[in-house]
């Protein structure tokens, strides 16, 4: 074939506007790796090797479950001695006619103010209060809700359990038998108090437990030099409230406890804890022992008696007092502040190997 017959090829020329570039292929971005160090990878992995970020120890929320059960116990027999026993009844009668008259100079100083059924009301108001406030500024929202549940509890059964209780007439009495067991005054003081114990941080627990203690035999001492409750009334209040504020204190949870950043060890609870409990049984090995040296006397009625009772009397109330709320801050500090076994942030540091 000839050049003449070879076909040429055909070229047409495109209008600039019509041109189409050529996509150049852009870089596609690398997915950077995750940070196993990140603050949120680091909380979610440390729950996982770690439960006591969630919850309490087992161990600590069956002890407030024993203790709870057992302080509702010990109201109870409480209760049935001072008031279904000819020699509760002797002894209660013997303490309510010559408490006031017997009674310390610096506890009736003390106890005056409470003596105001008011001003009783006004301050158990106000701290119940302000432990809820404290709860809710701590962003401790099941904290809240729990303690808003055991302040309705203990207040419904103050009302319930004092017209449905009764007080047979075993022996003839020279007091009032209109107000029965527990006391109403003494068992707000209690919640009152274990409210604010139980809402406050770390550093503030120790410092409210002696409050309440101050505050609750304040009251507890006025109820019994007016005349208006007997010692076994009192003792029965804060052995219910106790009993419920540790039934509480089992169902923990994490927004009710402290900060893991927070948990560390506390010198003040420890000292306190530890003191209020050794006052309390000490004033209870008092008590007991007074009362089995006058229980001769008290079952004739016996004039001599009377300082022994009133003595006991005070005894049996503060030792119930103390030890209550020393367990009560020792459990609560164990609740809020689980100490990990791993550490807050990881293994402890080993100690250094001594050189040969």
């Amino acid at each position: 074939m000839s050049d003449e017959q070879t076909p040429q090829p055909q070229w047409h020329l495109v209008p600039e506007h019509m041109a189409t570039p050529a996509r150049v292929p852009q870089p596609q971005p690398v997915a950077t790796p995750r940070d196993p160090q990140a603050p949120e990878d680091l909380a979610s992995q440390l729950v996982q090797v770690d439960p006591l970020l969630n919850r309490p120890r087992r161990s600590s929320m069956v002890l407030c479950i024993v203790f709870g059960v057992l302080f509702l116990a010990l109201g109870g027999l409480a209760y049935w001695l001072g008031v279904h026993t000819v020699l509760g009844q002797s002894y209660e009668d013997q303490v309510i006619t010559s408490y006031a008259s017997r009674m310390p100079a610096f506890l009736s100083s003390t106890a005056f103010p409470f003596s105001n059924s008011l001003v009783v009301i006004i301050t158990s108001l106000v701290m119940g209060a302000l432990a809820l406030v404290v709860a809710l500024v701590r962003k401790r929202w099941w904290l809240a809700v729990q303690l808003a549940g055991f302040i309705v509890v203990a207040f419904i059964a103050s009302r319930v359990l004092k017209p449905v209780l009764p007080r047979p007439f075993l022996i003839h009495v020279e007091s009032s038998t209109t107000n029965s067991a527990p006391s109403g005054h003494v068992m707000m003081a209690a919640i009152a108090s274990v409210a604010l114990l139980c809402a406050v941080p770390r550093v503030w627990r120790a410092a409210c437990a002696l409050i309440g203690v101050l505050f609750t035999l304040s009251v507890g001492f006025s109820v019994v030099t007016m005349r208006w409750h007997r010692p076994i009334d009192v003792v029965m209040a804060v052995f219910i409230t106790s009993g419920l504020v540790l039934l509480m204190l089992a169902c923990t949870a994490r927004s009710g406890m402290d900060r893991p950043g927070k948990r560390v060890p506390s010198a003040s609870v420890q000292i306190v804890a530890s003191a209020l409990i050794a006052l309390g049984v000490c004033a209870y090995a008092y008590a007991t022992y007074v009362i089995w040296e006058i229980s001769l006397g008290l079952s004739a009625v016996a004039a001599w008696t009377a300082r022994g009772a009133d003595d006991s009397a005070t005894a049996l109330i503060v030792g119930t007092v103390c030890v209550v709320f020393g367990l009560v801050l020792s459990l609560r500090q164990l609740t809020a502040s689980p100490l990990s076994k791993m550490g807050l942030i990881g293994t402890p540091p080993t100690p250094p190997k001594r050189r040969s």
